[in-house]
């Protein structure tokens, strides 16, 4: 089935046909026509199965259509996330699908100034998609008003899960109307997860999307180890090899990202970081930036990652490997979103082959191995842009040329000369 066969609204229609929306991805061919029904949905897909498009297309179709009758009378749709950068990319995925439609879209969160968010608010929001913090801020300043909401979508479930913000989604029950339908989305399943998903919907059409491969099957992914002190020289070589890809690069933490971008400028390559410790708006920047290509690698950490939901992405570099087994699930999924094929390649040190079985079990099969000779090993340490190593290799390469000279010890005094007998 295509969308153009669907009932949704010429405009609607239009917009997904010039945004390349042809055919209906799995999750979004099971779950659009529950909701255009109005039921509730526990629905369990993978990164970068195309969930968000599965909620918003139906939801912007249905208010924009009760919009043609019913006058404004507040938030209709809330749909509640784990972080800053997924509320904006979803706004503009509702922005781009209801385009001209007239539904009025706002991401709320955290990190920037209230005001601008409270006029839009006053001028009338159709769909509010927010994460916890800045939401209950303005809910208690009496700015964001729920009593006629008719959706609630909790979206990355198990992320918020994850955050730490079980007590926020039970506490917005007190705050939206007993008779609602709720979407509830989440990228992995397990007994937390579940408990919570069937305290709040109802009756809900169950969706699961291949439970049995968590790893989207448009991406291919490989391993190669290497040893920890040696990644910066792969990840130099991976890069000029491949100059005009996209590439995300994923760390450990926030100063092992800031290490590895230093490590790159050493060697003449440009990236950008994001992480918790970078305000709002330079987040903003990087992945504006990293969207139009003004940047093309980009450097994240685990707690970002759900917030780059940006097309075209060729490479994901597992540069560490995650800790949590999930959380590779969720980093390779940057890449090979829709339609798009995708790479995904990890650096595994001696220290982490423990997390890359723990990685193999979650995921139910082997990663790929890499094989990389000695020659080759070698050869890509030598021949670095990175001054620094240059230099080291320069010292020790003289050390080892001293060291080969063979020791003359100095001549004291003259000779004697050897007399006649």
């Amino acid at each position: 089935m295509r969308f153009e066969q669907y009932d949704f609204l010429p405009l609607i229609k239009e917009n997904l046909a010039s945004l390349g929306f042809k055919k209906p991805t799995d999750i979004q061919y099971k779950a659009i026509g529950p909701i255009m029904k109005g039921e509730d949905v526990l629905a369990i897909a993978q990164t970068g199965t195309g969930k968000t498009a599965a909620f918003a297309i139906p939801l912007l179709d249905f208010i924009a259509k009760q919009k043609k009758v019913v006058k404004y009378n507040g938030i209709k749709c809330l749909v509640m996330v784990p972080t800053r950068e997924l509320a904006i990319q979803i706004a503009e995925a509702f922005d781009a699908i209801g385009k001209g439609t007239g539904v009025h879209v706002l991401s709320l969160y955290g990190g920037v100034d209230q005001d601008n968010q409270i006029f839009k608010l006053k001028h009338g929001v159709d769909i509010l998609i927010s994460t916890p913090g800045r939401m209950f801020d303005l809910i208690n300043q009496g700015y964001v008003d729920l009593k006629n909401l008719e959706t609630l979508v909790v979206d990355e479930a198990d992320h918020m899960l994850d955050l730490g913000f079980l007590k926020d989604i039970t506490d917005i029950m007190r705050h939206i109307p007993r008779e609602r339908q709720t979407l509830f989305f989440s990228a992995t399943i397990n007994e937390r997860i579940k408990k919570l998903a069937y305290s709040i919907v109802r009756n809900a059409i169950r969706i699961q999307i291949s439970p049995d491969n968590p790893v989207n099957k448009n991406i291919e992914h490989a391993v190669a180890f290497i040893e920890m002190d040696d990644k910066r020289f792969f990840m130099e070589r991976l890069v000029n090899e491949f100059p005009e890809s996209k590439i995300i690069i994923f760390v450990r933490t926030k100063v092992r990202a800031e290490r590895v971008c230093k490590a790159l400028e050493r060697a003449g390559i440009h990236s950008e970081t994001i992480h918790g410790d970078k305000e709002q708006s330079d987040r903003m920047s990087v992945l504006n930036d990293f969207k139009l290509g003004k940047n093309n690698i980009l450097i994240a950490t685990d707690v970002s990652s759900r917030g780059i939901d940006i097309p075209n992405v060729d490479y994901v570099v597992n540069y560490d490997l995650p800790e949590v087994p999930e959380n590779y699930v969720h980093r390779v999924g940057r890449t090979g979103r829709g339609v798009q094929k995708g790479q995904a390649v990890s650096f595994c040190s001696k220290e982490e082959k423990t997390l890359l079985k723990d990685i193999e079990e979650y995921i139910g099969s082997p990663v790929e191995v890499m094989k990389i000779d000695k020659g080759l090993y070698e050869e890509t340490i030598s021949f670095t842009n990175d001054e620094t190593q240059n230099d080291w290799r320069t010292l020790l390469k003289e050390d080892e040329e001293n060291s080969k000279k063979t020791y003359v010890p100095p001549v004291k005094g003259k000779p004697k000369k050897k007399g006649k007998r």
